[in-house]
């Protein structure tokens, strides 16, 4: 089977984990991306670059038996090619952003609809399959936060990681910011936040072993793939009650979600005072990259069938 998998952009680390995953699972995937550079959360490409998309797509469907569209923004054009079964993957902001009606008009269409929860899946109101981005087990795992910290040049004092540029707008920095001045002034200890982007992904563990929590203040989310990343890390996480954060965190303590400014900095003061790791990794233990192939795929045979 050869798909076409449709991205905005081919740099993501949760999409380039799935398509080695589909691959070990026998499935030849080809990968067309926007052209012109991508920020995430941004709308960064021209529609001309769009059109460009487009055109490259239609003069290889004929190589392909599915093609898949990573994200709403990449729907329209593998819905344009005509007589090739589509399979349309919802990732977050593309159903709750400005995207939303396009993505969801879109998902009304497509042959096969994944979203990453099942908030998003009551959310579209469309018959959809819940897929979730696995998470490498293997590369995130525990550590010593001691090592971790030395490695990295941080004090001893109590560290707060965000791991997004403070420009996502969806990720909500200034909030974060809010959220660990209130929990310093709750602790009466100093409290570093750290907004980490660009790191390479493969450097990004050291930077979950040693933190003592993760905060997500995000106003949405599908599966954030950091939550996740934190739990089989073992790392606390304290976030808004977005996507399936609720779900990740159902019987993981310390780890608490909450809705408020208020609420927030008391989770993370309680999360921070008491100095645990929590025991997050058994709750990831089944969502890896080799799951969600296979449930993809499963999803490629089943649109091709008709």
């Amino acid at each position: 089977m050869r798909v076409l998998q449709l991205v905005p952009s081919a740099d993501s680390t949760a999409y380039r984990g799935q398509v080695r995953a589909l691959r070990a699972h026998g499935v030849d995937c080809a990968t067309l991306a926007v052209p012109g550079d991508h920020v995430p959360g941004e709308r960064s490409r021209s529609p001309r670059e769009y059109l460009r998309h487009l055109a490259s797509a239609f003069r290889v469907r004929g190589e392909f038996d599915v093609v898949h569209a990573n994200q709403g923004v990449v729907a329209p054009t593998a819905l344009a090619l005509a007589g090739l079964p589509t399979v349309v993957s919802l990732w977050g902001s593309d159903l709750y952003g400005t995207l939303g009606p396009v993505s969801r008009a879109c998902a009304r269409l497509a042959d096969g609809v994944v979203v990453m929860s099942t908030a998003m899946a009551a959310e579209l109101g469309t018959d959809c399959r819940v897929i979730p981005h696995g998470v490498d087990t293997e590369r995130f795992r525990p550590g010593n936060p001691q090592t971790a910290r030395a490695e990295l040049g941080w004090d001893d004092g109590h560290h707060v990681l965000f791991p997004y540029a403070r420009e996502r707008t969806v990720k909500n920095y200034p909030r974060a910011e809010r959220i660990v001045d209130a929990a310093a002034d709750r602790l009466d200890a100093d409290v570093s936040l750290h907004a980490v982007t660009g790191v390479p992904h493969e450097r990004m563990p050291t930077y979950f072993v040693a933190a003592d929590a993760l905060l997500l203040p995000s106003d949405h989310e599908g599966s954030p793939n950091a939550v996740k990343e934190a739990l089989a890390c073992n790392l606390p996480v304290v976030s808004t009650p977005v996507g399936d954060v609720p779900e990740r965190l159902d019987g993981v303590t310390p780890s608490e979600t909450a809705a408020t400014d208020t609420g927030l900095a008391a989770a993370l003061a309680d999360v921070l005072a008491r100095g645990e790791r929590s025991n997050g990794r058994e709750q990831v233990r089944a969502l890896t990259r080799d799951r969600t192939a296979r449930e993809l795929a499963a999803v490629y045979r089943e649109v091709l069938d008709g």
